[in-house]
């Protein structure tokens, strides 16, 4: 009984961690995207597309910040006059 103790606290704890990072990540993600759109409410919702559209395509965490700062130049509508 006192190993399936010790297992299922294993378990949970493992999975804890696992869950906790994995939502870190999210978060750090979601923060520099947020940061590269600045305090217009369009681009930011241009920018969250831009992240959903990166981590569908795959595109790997070191290669984000790039990623999206090329999206954040690309967008429509920061033409300078």
């Amino acid at each position: 009984m006192d190993y399936f103790i010790v297992v299922i606290t294993t378990l949970a704890g493992l999975y804890f961690h696992w869950w906790i990072y994995v939502r870190i990540k999210r978060w750090m993600d979601r923060d520099l995207t947020l940061a590269l759109a600045g305090n217009s409410p369009d681009k930011r919702n241009y920018m969250l597309k831009r992240l959903s559209e990166a981590q569908a395509a795959g595109v790997k965490r070191r290669d984000l910040p790039a990623w999206l700062e090329r999206a954040a130049a690309e967008y429509p509508g920061d033409e300078q006059a």
